[in-house]
């Protein structure tokens, strides 16, 4: 008789139970945070033309929309502000009755069990588009740790549930939990964006937040060729006291996500970011791919990485659809 193999994991791929039955990396609505943008001065919907199917929501019809939300089943959200009250440092931001504390109020008084989580930066807020305060030419690090402070006290004072730094400057979760704790927050927990690339990926963002950037994030953001700053980056991040972090963009960065699983024991985030989202909304347009089938690719590329949690712009069509 001839020699077949004993071992045949083919036995177990026969049927689409048997492959449920043993699948190994899931993903469920529980796992998903999905981004809105949210402009103040507006009375219509503004499509994104680089990202289908997403659009600025005016900020009236804020409460109204963050109810649909809740109602398809959508768990946590990520709130990014369009600002018509630019300058030089973002102060609008600042304000406990600037647009990001009235996006966190509405949120919270639309569905109140939701998980808000407003971006703490100020590159929406400032006429200049980089995340600080800028001196001498470029963005000074401490002067912009102080006011995402602020920044954070304010959203914390608002009812966010989870504070977002997204802005990569050195020191700013230790200057944002000894403002939350000074301000009696100690229970708001920060995820850091610990680990964001200067990504070309985050293209189509630019025109979704109406984010008009002079220059470049280079400074400050990482250079996507470095894999070990990158671990690094997040290492200093929980050291200063963030409890959850994030790997920025997703998909060209797994490498970094798997690693940085190894090293922590926080849960992990990825933002799967506009770029990437609108890279496969384009491509199913043109019939090159089954957007369903690479949506669902991708998400568990990521959990099964090490994610616990991923941003995503498809994450409301997924929990609708349960795709």
């Amino acid at each position: 008789m001839p020699a077949f193999p004993v071992t045949r994991l083919r036995r177990l791929r026969r049927t689409e139970s048997l492959r449920d039955l043993v699948r190994e990396t899931r993903v469920t609505v529980n796992d998903l945070i999905y981004p809105i943008f949210v402009e103040e001065e507006i009375d219509t919907p503004v499509p994104i033309a680089s990202m289908p199917g997403v659009s600025r929501i005016p900020e009236r019809d804020l409460e109204r929309e963050v109810e649909a939300i809740a109602r398809d089943g959508i768990k946590a959200l990520l709130v990014f502000g369009v600002s018509h009250h630019k300058d030089a440092s973002g102060s609008d931001a600042c304000r406990p009755d600037g647009l990001v504390a009235r996006m966190v109020r509405a949120a919270k008084r639309a569905a109140p069990d939701l998980v808000v989580i407003p971006d703490i930066c100020f590159c929406e807020y400032t006429d200049h588009g980089h995340c600080g305060v800028i001196e001498h030419g470029h963005v000074d690090n401490d002067a912009t740790i102080e006011n995402l402070a602020r920044q954070a006290i304010v959203a914390a004072d608002a009812g966010a549930d989870i504070i977002a730094p997204s802005a990569m400057m050195d020191g700013q979760v230790a200057a944002i939990r000894a403002g939350l704790d000074g301000a009696g927050h100690g229970e708001i927990p920060i995820m850091a964006y610990s680990t964001k690339f200067a990504s070309a990926f985050y293209g189509p963002f630019r025109a979704a937040s109406g984010c008009d950037l002079k220059g470049d994030r280079k400074t400050y953001q990482m250079d996507p060729m470095n894999g070990r700053e990158a671990l690094l980056e997040s290492a200093l991040d929980e050291a200063e006291g963030a409890d959850m972090l994030m790997v920025k963009p997703g998909l060209p960065y797994l490498d970094v996500l798997a690693r940085l699983r190894d090293r922590t024991s926080l849960p992990i985030a990825v933002y799967q970011v506009s770029g990437e989202y609108a890279m496969i909304k384009l491509a199913a347009a043109a019939g090159a791919i089954n957007e369903r089938a690479i949506v669902r690719e991708t998400l568990g590329a990521f959990k099964r990485a090490g994610a616990d949690l991923i941003f995503s712009y498809f994450a409301r069509d997924i929990a609708r659809e349960g795709w």
